[in-house]
């Protein structure tokens, strides 16, 4: 592939939507030990609903697939998408909650996360069925593992099928190679380059302060000194994604990638509500 990617399309992000509870502690408890939390705060995240925030905010028409519960705070973050331009025709209520993520930060803005599946759970490969006549030549798909493999793989194909350019973005980790080479490019942070087994072509690479490379371009970060690094990565592929949708020269779309990603660390919390609930 050369140093510049075309597009005219959409970006279409199929993943998990969850409601977190970001709790900050001055250092992560070791195993037995207790700490006292500073303060916690409800915000929204998700890798689904992170990338797909993303992908808006740098200026794609996005649309988002995935499950929300039958709860206020699924309504909540269904109004949240739809606020700050993302299409939710595919986001679906499911009977039950919302999923949701305990995050732990500390002082040096590192994070600790649990995820409760929740209606995360329960997308099916008919909402698949229903996104892949909309897909088209041109437009980019995202996805993520934080929903079940087969959902992951139908998205993937059917967007394969469409014409339609393909990241997998494999975290939370586990190993699936038949995933990995439905997708066009694969987004991974050092850890999972290192369980991936290989870098080079189809591998974007986020190196965190060393910022990020694809193929034979290199961007580098700038020096910030973070305060929460909860949603980076996401803010990085969706804006990567929006990028490869407009059509954009490698090395502008990797720097405008890189860019949101330490402007999340610059910030607690993943997402900020577009309203507060």
């Amino acid at each position: 592939m050369g140093d510049t990617v075309s597009g005219t399309g959409r970006v279409f992000v199929v993943g998990s939507i969850n409601v977190d509870t970001v709790i900050r502690v001055k250092a992560h408890p070791r195993p037995g030990e207790s700490v006292h939390a500073r303060g916690q705060v409800t915000a929204p995240g998700g890798k689904g609903g992170n990338q797909a925030a993303a992908a808006a905010r740098a200026g794609a028409p996005t649309q988002m697939l995935g499950r929300i519960g039958s709860d206020a705070l699924g309504r909540t973050y269904r109004a949240h998408l739809d606020m700050i331009g993302v299409d939710t025709t595919l986001v679906a209520a499911s009977a039950g909650d919302t999923g949701q993520a305990t995050i732990m930060v500390d002082d040096a803005g590192e994070n600790s996360i649990i995820v409760l599946e929740g209606a995360n759970g329960t997308v099916t490969e008919h909402d698949i069925a229903l996104m892949a006549p909309l897909m088209r030549a041109g437009d980019v798909l995202t996805t993520q593992y934080e929903l079940p493999t087969p959902i992951v793989k139908a998205a993937l194909q059917a967007a394969r099928a469409a014409g339609a350019f393909t990241i997998l973005n494999p975290s939370p980790w586990r190993d699936n190679p038949e995933l990995i080479e439905l997708a066009d490019l694969v987004v991974v942070n050092t850890l999972e380059a290192e369980h991936l087994g290989r870098t080079g072509d189809g591998i974007c690479l986020t190196l965190g302060a060393g910022g990020a490379c694809w193929d034979n371009v290199h961007v580098p970060a700038p020096k910030i000194t973070p305060v929460d690094t909860t949603g980076a990565g996401d803010a990085f592929t969706g804006t990567l994604a929006a990028g490869i949708a407009a059509g954009t020269d490698k090395r502008v779309l990797l720097g405008r990638a890189v860019a949101a990603a330490s402007d999340v660390c610059l910030r607690p919390n993943a997402q900020d509500w577009a309203t507060r609930p």
